[in-house]
């Protein structure tokens, strides 16, 4: 069964400042507080989101935070997408490895996130961009 959404339960922000980075932080608090999230998810459902808002920035040039609440059954979740038109991602296996980093990171951004959250799907095209989407269910 695919996770359905309700229209208005989404919505994006644009990352396009260091301000930003902050604003998509407390949009997720604020949306992980109304799906009842414990404050350990909250957490690391934020944490991701920094992480991921900043490569967003930094790497892709800035873009967009595309979020979705997700309803499957009796579970809720919170969808997050981080697009961007910046360079894209050469090499992928090695930017998923921990440690490993492009600029002046710690290089857990990525591979971080990926362990926060349930699901972690990334696409990416050289010359074209990248596409981060995370989910994490209730």
């Amino acid at each position: 069964m695919n996770p359905t959404t309700l229209e208005a339960d989404s919505g994006e922000m644009a990352i396009r400042n260091e301000a930003d980075i902050v604003l998509a932080r407390q949009q997720v608090r604020r949306l992980t507080q109304a799906l009842k999230f414990s404050l350990v998810d909250q957490t690391k459902m934020i944490t991701a989101a920094s992480e991921l808002s900043r490569n967003t920035l930094i790497y892709g040039g800035g873009g967009e935070m595309v979020w979705k609440l997700l309803q499957q059954g009796v579970r809720s979740g919170l969808q997050l997408a981080f697009v961007d038109q910046g360079p894209g991602i050469p090499d992928l296996d090695l930017a998923l490895k921990d440690g490993w980093t492009s600029g002046n990171g710690m290089g857990m951004g990525l591979s971080g996130s990926k362990r926060l959250v349930n699901d972690f799907q990334l696409e990416t095209e050289p010359g074209k961009g990248t596409r981060v989407t995370i989910t994490r269910w209730k």
